[in-house]
């Protein structure tokens, strides 16, 4: 229902006395009754009416508008915790204790030893236990370190990729568009530059096609760019370079339409298949007969980040930044749900999505603590039936972001300098850009063999949605088809 229906009553125009009548007033927020709330289904209007009641302060129907929120976001662990905050507020223990021990149990972590919003439920044993959880969760954990640094100063460097072929690894500028080669060691030398020849902008994302020896660029004109000129705002596209020398060998611009393009991160897939996608507009494409073609669309996706192709060749999977990991059978060209248990595992806050032996490695940096997580995936690829940390609370990690994988390592950007430009692209304050820190983690830390040789024992099913049936199902009122129909 849309909160329209709610929150505005129309007059009925059914005959002269009936309109002569004053119309019936609106509700306002405080009158909205839980089942009323109950049946709103945007998100955003619940956040709204939630800062609505927190300010009034109404806990109550603030508790009512986020058990909402979670039904249609349920991988929203802050606001799991507004929520048990709001019932701490009103001195409801065992609904307080039930929801912080679901965001422990799901690897959250937060220091609420003083927190004078948990004053009322805080004087059990219970929640000095619950406590004494959530505070160990917050520390480091993983045998991850930093191998090296990028150069530091103005280059936001925000994007990496491995060349197997000569052992280097390859980091692209959101600032200036020039692409570096680096040694295993981290000594960096110039590669790609951007000129009138290729036409490159900003770097987002980067995938290595070895078969080809090819590099494959997503590129896009922002305010971040050095370079940027408004006659080129709004465009974005995919460029192949030859990883032997850097010449440009094809690309693929998106036919602009007055609005931005973003194309945000790229993949490749086992058979050469590039994709890319918008994290604006929440589009998926494929390059197809020299050019991008859309792939899928679905309006309930909030926020495309990470894409990661299956060894198999069979899957695409793709992180939504709030909603968590979902797949695309590539043979039936339709979306699915990838199955997981949420009570056990929060997905999430995901950047970075990487392919490694039948399981997916994610980056989150949306979620308390940061961490990198290995999933293993049962045989058919759908379901979620391990989730093992692998670096998690490090203080390095501030803001991890994109990896990529060389043999058993991941090697990832700890501390993505983004949040230190402005909306229009400008430093904050350049003393305060830190050089980019290279984090590597071992993917085969805690492997057990033998139980990954049983993947087929899949989890029991917990989203509604039949597999390849492209039904958005971790989410209430997912919609029935790709293009979200």
């Amino acid at each position: 229902m849309h909160i329209r229906s709610i929150l505005c009553a129309f007059a009925l125009l059914v005959g002269g006395a009936l309109s002569a009548q004053p119309a019936p007033k609106a509700l306002t927020p405080d009158q909205l009754t839980q089942a009323q709330i109950g049946e709103i289904d945007s998100a955003e209007t619940l956040l709204r009416l939630a800062a609505t009641y927190k300010e009034t302060p109404d806990y109550r129907r603030m508790s009512w508008a986020l058990e909402q929120l979670l039904r249609l976001r349920p991988n929203a662990g802050e606001m799991r915790l507004a929520l048990a905050t709001s019932y701490a507020m009103m001195g409801e223990k065992t609904k307080t204790y039930d929801t912080l021990l679901k965001l422990q149990q799901a690897g959250y972590g937060f220091d609420l030893a003083n927190n004078p919003n948990f004053t009322k439920v805080a004087d059990t044993k219970v929640w000095d236990y619950i406590v004494e959880q959530l505070a160990i969760n917050l520390r480091p954990f993983g045998e991850g370190k930093v191998m090296f640094e990028l150069p530091g100063g103005d280059h936001l460097f925000d994007s990496i990729a491995y060349d197997p072929k000569r052992q280097q690894f390859l980091v692209g500028s959101v600032r200036d568009g020039s692409i570096l080669r680096l040694s295993r060691d981290g000594r960096p030398a110039a590669f790609i530059q951007p000129d009138a020849s290729n036409g490159l902008w900003s770097i987002y994302a980067m995938a290595v096609d070895a078969a080809d020896d090819a590099l494959y660029v997503a590129s896009t004109s922002s305010v971040y760019f050095k370079g940027f000129k408004q006659e080129d705002y709004g465009k974005a596209g995919v460029f192949k370079f030859s990883l032997a020398d850097g010449k440009l060998l094809d690309k693929h611009v998106l036919t602009p339409d007055g609005a931005p393009q973003t194309l945000s991160s790229i993949a490749v897939g086992a058979r050469g298949e590039v994709f890319a996608a918008d994290g604006l507009r929440n589009v998926i494409y494929r390059v197809d007969g020299g050019r991008l073609k859309p792939l899928l669309a679905n309006p309930r996706l909030t926020s495309l980040r990470g894409l990661a192709a299956s060894g198999n060749g069979r899957f695409l999977y793709f992180a939504d930044y709030t909603m968590g990991v979902f797949g695309i059978d590539l043979a039936a060209g339709r979306a699915f749900d990838v199955r997981y248990d949420p009570t056990k595992l929060a997905l999430g806050g995901i950047d970075g999505v990487s392919w490694y032996d039948n399981h997916l490695i994610v980056i989150q940096n949306g979620m308390t603590p940061h961490r990198v997580m290995r999933l293993a995936l049962s045989r058919d690829g759908r379901t979620i039936i391990g989730a093992t940390p692998l670096d998690a609370g490090h203080p390095q990690l501030t803001l991890p972001t994109y990896g990529t994988v060389a043999g058993e390592f991941l090697y990832y950007i700890a501390n993505s300098q983004k949040n230190q430009y402005d909306d229009f692209g400008v430093p904050r304050d350049l003393a305060k850009i830190k050089p980019v820190a290279i984090f590597r983690t071992d993917l085969r830390f805690g492997w057990d063999a033998s139980k990954h040789e049983s993947l087929s024992q899949a989890a029991t099913e917990i989203s509604k949605s039949v597999p390849g049936s492209g039904r958005f199902s971790n989410v209430e009122g997912g919609s029935t088809s790709v293009t979200g129909n």
